[in-house]
């Protein structure tokens, strides 16, 4: 048996975070990882999501036990008030985040096809 492409081993780094995590939350966390800092209206519009499935989505992966995070709260990106506006979110990884950020990064430069 060969070994897993790219894109199913990038798909089980998140199953393996947490099973119930979904495409769009996926979507949003590598937006967020190429894009930090970005608010959560840019990260909807980068993503073409409605702001409130942006949101919901990146929540996901907010910290366990804080008012800003959702289910399942895997503690990979931060929300801090905007400093420019007072009022919307902007994004920013955790050190857990950075370090998923990096096995994505391994994951990919080793490039397994999906074709053998």
């Amino acid at each position: 048996m060969r070994p897993k492409d790219t894109l199913l081993e990038a798909l089980a780094l998140f199953r393996g975070l947490n099973a119930s995590i979904t495409v769009n939350e996926i979507i949003s966390f590598l937006y967020t990882c190429e894009n930090e800092g970005l608010s959560v209206q840019e990260l909807a519009f980068v993503a073409k999501m409605t702001e409130p499935t942006a949101s919901r989505s990146i929540r996901s992966f907010g910290p366990p036990g804080a008012e800003w995070a959702r289910a399942p709260a895997c503690g990979l990106v931060e929300a801090f008030i905007n400093p420019q506006d007072g009022r919307s979110r902007v994004l920013h990884l955790t050190a857990a985040g950075r370090e998923v950020r990096q096995r994505l990064d391994e994951i990919i430069r080793k490039g397994v096809g999906v074709a053998a």
